[in-house]
C-alpha cells in the first residue's frame, strides 16, 4: 500500500495560495459566473409583443370573418420568412397589418396580400387573389386570372366577341416558362366577358415603366403573382368597384412608386406620413416607442403615424348629432380620394366611382376630377422637362 506525500509548507504547494483572499475570491467568481444576464429579445418576439400591446386597435379594424390572433400569426409568419422586414420601422409593419385588416385580406400564405419592405418601411401590397376576392364580395362581377406556359396552345379572339381558349394543360411550373398572362371578367347582365391577354414581354415593359424602386420591386421575387395581377388590374377597370376594391387598387399603385399609403378611420387613402392620427404609443414608455424598430428599441425610426379604425359610437344621447346619409358619406370619401390622388391612375380609379354618388354631387366631383387631372399632368410635364434639362 502506497503513501501520499503531503507538502510540509504552504510554499511547497504547486500554486500560490493566499488564505486571506481565497474565500473572497471564490465567492466573487461564483457570483460573477451565476449573475443573471439580460436576454435581448429576438426581432420576432419584439414584433409579437408589439402586436399584443396594440391588439385592441387591430381588432377594431378587422371584419367579422377575421380574428386578430390569426392575423397576427400570419404577419409573424411572413416576418420570419423575410429578413428585410426586420429592418423596417415596427410601426409601419403594424400599419400595414391594419390596412390588410381594413380591406379584409389575409397576409402571406393565402396569396391575398403581402408585407413588402423598402427603405426601412413596410407596405401592404394586395395580391391577385385578394383582388379577385374583393371583386367577388361586391357581388356584381366575377374575375379570374391565369398564365400560359410555353408548351400550351391557345386561341384568342378580340373585338365584339372576345374569347380565350387554352387547348391543353401544361407540364411546366417554372415562372421563366410563362409566355402570357390573362384575366377574364364577367359582369352581371353583360353579354360578353372582359378579356385581357398580355405577352410576358409587355408585362415586363409595363413593370419597368412604372417601377420606381428598381430591383427592390416585389415582382423580382414573385414574378407569376405580378404577371397575373397586371392584366387583372386592366379588367377590374371595367367592373363595378366597391370602396374596398378601389382602396386596394390605389395601394397597389402606391407600392409601384415605393410609397407607403394607408387607410384612415373613414376609409380614405392617405400617405402614412400625412395622417393626423394618434400614435400607437400608450404614453407609458416615454419617447422610446417613437424610435422603436423591430431590431432594436434603441435605433432611431422614421416619423410615422398609424391609421386606426374608427371605433363605433354607442352614444344614445338626445344631444348626439344626426347620422349622415350613407350616400353622402360615400360621396365625401370619393371627393377625398380625388383630392389625395398622386397619379392619374389613382385619380381615374376614384373618378370611376362618381356615377355611384347622388346626382346633385356629380357636377362638383367631375369638376374636381378635371382640375386634379390638369394639375397632375402639369406636374408630370414639369418633372419631365427638369429631367431633360439635367440630361443636357
Amino acid at each position: 500500500m502506497g503513501f501520499v506525500h503531503l507538502p510540509r509548507r504552504v510554499t511547497d504547494l504547486p500554486f500560490h495560495w493566499n488564505p486571506e483572499t481565497m474565500a473572497t475570491t471564490s465567492l466573487t467568481a461564483l457570483r460573477e459566473n451565476n449573475a443573471p444576464t439580460e436576454k435581448k429579445s429576438s426581432p420576432q418576439q419584439t414584433l409579437s409583443d408589439f402586436f399584443q400591446k396594440h391588439k385592441a386597435q387591430l381588432e377594431m379594424a378587422l371584419p367579422t370573418h377575421l380574428k386578430p390572433d390569426r392575423m397576427m400569426r400570419l404577419a409573424l409568419t411572413q416576418f420570419s420568412q423575410n429578413a428585410e422586414l426586420a429592418k423596417c420601422d415596427i410601426r409601419t409593419i403594424f400599419a400595414s397589418v391594419i390596412v390588410a385588416a381594413q380591406l379584409g385580406l389575409e397576409i402571406g400564405i393565402t396569396g391575398q396580400g403581402y408585407l413588402v419592405p423598402y427603405k426601412g418601411k413596410c407596405t401592404f401590397v394586395p395580391g391577385w387573389q385578394g383582388l379577385v376576392d374583393l371583386v367577388a364580395r361586391a357581388g356584381r362581377a366575377v374575375v379570374y386570372t391565369g398564365v400560359i406556359y410555353s408548351d400550351q396552345k391557345y386561341t384568342f379572339t378580340d373585338g365584339a366577341r372576345r374569347d380565350l381558349v387554352i387547348h391543353n394543360e401544361t407540364s411546366l411550373d417554372d415562372p421563366l416558362d410563362i409566355t402570357h398572362a390573362y384575366a377574364i371578367g364577367w359582369i352581371k347582365g353583360a353579354d360578353i366577358p372582359v378579356v385581357e391577354l398580355w405577352p410576358i414581354s409587355k408585362i415586363a415593359r409595363h413593370r419597368d415603366k412604372v417601377n420606381k424602386v428598381g430591383q427592390k420591386h416585389y415582382s423580382f421575387n414573385n414574378w407569376e403573382m405580378y404577371a397575373r395581377k397586371v392584366p387583372l388590374l386592366q379588367v377590374i377597370k371595367y367592373v363595378p368597384k366597391s370602396v374596398e376594391l378601389s382602396n386596394a387598387i390605389a395601394l397597389d399603385a402606391a407600392s409601384e412608386d415605393g410609397k407607403n399609403f394607408t387607410i384612415d378611420g373613414d376609409g380614405l387613402i392617405a400617405p402614412i406620413s400625412d395622417l393626423n392620427t394618434p400614435d400607437v404609443d400608450d404614453g407609458q414608455h416615454g419617447a422610446e416607442n417613437d424610435t422603436q424598430r423591430v431590431e432594436s428599441a434603441q435605433e432611431p425610426a422614421q416619423t410615422t403615424t398609424i391609421a386606426t379604425a374608427a371605433a363605433p359610437s354607442h352614444a344614445n344621447s338626445a344631444q348626439a348629432e344626426p347620422e349622415q346619409d350613407p350616400a353622402e358619406r360615400e360621396a365625401d370619401k370619393i371627393e377625398q380620394q380625388l383630392r389625395n390622388a398622386t397619379s392619374e391612375d389613382t385619380l381615374d380609379i376614384a373618378a370611376d366611382l362618381i356615377s355611384s354618388t347622388p346626382k346633385h354631387r356629380h357636377k362638383a366631383l367631375n369638376a374636381l376630377f378635371r382640375e386634379r387631372r390638369a394639375a397632375l399632368q402639369e406636374g408630370a410635364q414639369s418633372s419631365k422637362q427638369a429631367t431633360l434639362i439635367q440630361m443636357d
